[in-house]
């Protein structure tokens, strides 16, 4: 399987029953293909709608778009509202979980992924509502790019959000930032814990209890 169905399987397992979840723009997207069967969740997209999934043949509407553009359906029972409603909805605590993409993640677990110096960027969009308004923040990402550590000493790009997230998935380990760094807790199948070291940009701790993504091929 590619890197990015590793993890957004890999995401899917941390979404609970009746979670109300926001996924970011971009990888964090493949997550809702891969919510374990019987397990409903809920999905809310910041322009204005819960209960939505990817196009469903037959029910297409290109009216009907997330906050990337790109399309959707509204299941029976979807609710839409203005982004005034959705936003009240994100700020105001009632998001059980969003998925984000990232740029950088440091030692602290502080995000920044929302624009880099010198290039353009149509806006940080709802990313800094919601890693500050969200109960639990995801990131989903991969661990490296263009031979660049991505989870680092300390972030250089512009911070999304001083909050630490809650936890952090890429192509090569599930990793928890806490309050005495960032824990190794889980490595992808087939990757050792010195590979993920050698591709990560600051210490790790090695949990006790470390163990193998629990994903199917």
């Amino acid at each position: 399987m590619d890197e990015k169905t590793l993890i957004a399987k890999r995401v899917a397992l941390e979404l609970m029953d009746g979670d109300l979840v926001n996924l970011g723009i971009g990888l964090p997207t493949l997550v809702a293909r891969y919510v374990p069967p019987g397990r409903h969740v809920f999905f809310q997209s910041e322009n204005g709608i819960v209960g939505m999934s990817g196009p469903i043949t037959g029910a297409e509407n290109h009216d009907l778009t997330d906050a990337g553009g790109s399309p959707i359906s509204a299941l029976p029972g979807a609710a839409s509202f203005d982004s005034a409603f959705s936003f009240g909805l994100i700020r105001g605590g009632h998001l059980d979980v969003t998925v984000l993409g990232g740029l950088q993640v440091d030692r602290e677990g502080r995000l920044a992924n929302w624009m880099v110096p010198g290039k353009m960027v149509p806006g940080m969009g709802g990313a800094m509502d919601l890693v500050t308004g969200a109960r639990r923040v995801i990131v989903a990402m991969q661990h490296s790019a263009k031979g660049e550590a991505k989870i680092v000493e300390r972030c250089v790009l512009p911070l999304t959000s001083v909050r630490r997230v809650d936890l952090v998935v890429t192509d090569l380990a599930v990793i928890e930032p806490t309050d005495a760094g960032l824990v190794l807790k889980e490595t992808a199948p087939g990757v050792t814990v010195e590979q993920v070291i050698a591709n990560t940009g600051c210490e790790l701790i090695v949990a006790p209890d470390l163990r193998s993504m629990p994903i199917e091929g």
